[in-house]
């Protein structure tokens, strides 16, 4: 069994149908156009690559290559539909453990090519592309802000596989100076604490 989650190549397989991704983008980064009913749509997934450069970025984790792809991405939709009077709709299929943990992320930038990600989708949403977040897997920290927070709607599947949160249970422990089991003990009466769907749901973001 893989380490790393294939549930946002999946989705954007089944989404994508037979329209051919984008070419000139890592291999970690999945981008077509196709059409869904009668909107014509960006599909992007952000999926694991076994064989990166960057070791800490492997397991569908957000990076350097990542953040600047999805940045590229976006901003050639918002270019090619600047005059046009039905922008395509973006839809970010979410599905990232983390961003990419490492000193070599660190000393490259990683916050510079997040937030250009980021700054990427909220001009698309202002320019009138519909953005949507389609959340799959995991929306883990500031991955998900990179990819799929700036949505204009935030959709997710109701299946104990899907979470959000701000950090993982094992960093989140850490941090707070809790064990594993106290800090979900927390979650089941503190909802911004909570890893599950349904708890995030109440928050009234999705």
């Amino acid at each position: 069994m893989s380490a790393y989650s294939l549930r946002g190549l999946r989705w954007f397989e089944a989404l994508s149908g037979d329209a051919k991704p984008l070419e000139g983008l890592p291999a970690s980064l999945k981008v077509a156009d196709t059409r869904l009913g009668e909107q014509t749509v960006r599909l992007l997934a952000v999926v694991a690559d076994p064989d990166s450069r960057f070791p800490r970025a492997r397991n569908g984790e957000v990076g350097l290559l990542e953040g600047w792809g999805l940045a590229k991405a976006v901003d050639d939709a918002i270019d090619a539909d600047r005059d046009a009077v039905n922008k395509r709709a973006l839809i970010a299929i979410v599905d990232v453990p983390s961003q990419a943990y490492g000193r070599r992320e660190e000393a490259l930038g990683i916050h510079q090519a997040l937030a250009g990600a980021a700054d990427s989708y909220a001009r698309a949403r202002l320019a009138g592309h519909p953005v949507i977040g389609l959340l799959v897997g995991k929306a883990m920290s500031g991955a998900f802000l990179a990819h799929g927070y700036q949505a204009n709607r935030l959709i997710a599947l109701r299946d104990p596989g899907v979470m959000v949160h701000a950090m993982g249970k094992a960093s989140a422990a850490r941090v707070t100076l809790r064990s594993v089991e106290e800090l979900e003990a927390l979650a089941a009466s503190v909802p911004p604490m909570a890893y599950d769907i349904d708890s995030f749901a109440s928050l009234g973001l999705l």
